[in-house]
């Protein structure tokens, strides 16, 4: 199962390596990404792998949104098919 991952918040030192590291704690394969940075907001999209991970989605996504609050930015993983039904026009 494919996963994406949506981070936004206010640049600062470690947004990426904090995400990675909890994906790879879970044992979440980072397939793409992309990341850039405008008037100093950090925005980056993230697709990966989830198949082989032991952890629920729910859990995944608790986590994500916890750590980025602890560093204030909005971190949302959802499964690609939701992600894509919510971003079809």
């Amino acid at each position: 199962m494919k996963l994406v991952v949506t981070v936004v918040g206010k640049d600062r030192v470690g947004i990426i390596a904090m995400v990675s590291q909890i994906l790879a704690e879970n044992n979440v394969n980072i397939l793409s990404i992309n990341q850039n940075i405008m008037d100093g907001f950090f925005n980056m999209i993230l697709i990966a792998e989830i198949s082989e991970s032991k952890i629920k989605l729910t859990e995944l996504q608790k986590i994500l949104k916890e750590r980025g609050e602890e560093i204030n930015v909005q971190i949302k993983a959802q499964h690609e098919d939701i992600f894509n039904v919510m971003h079809s026009v």
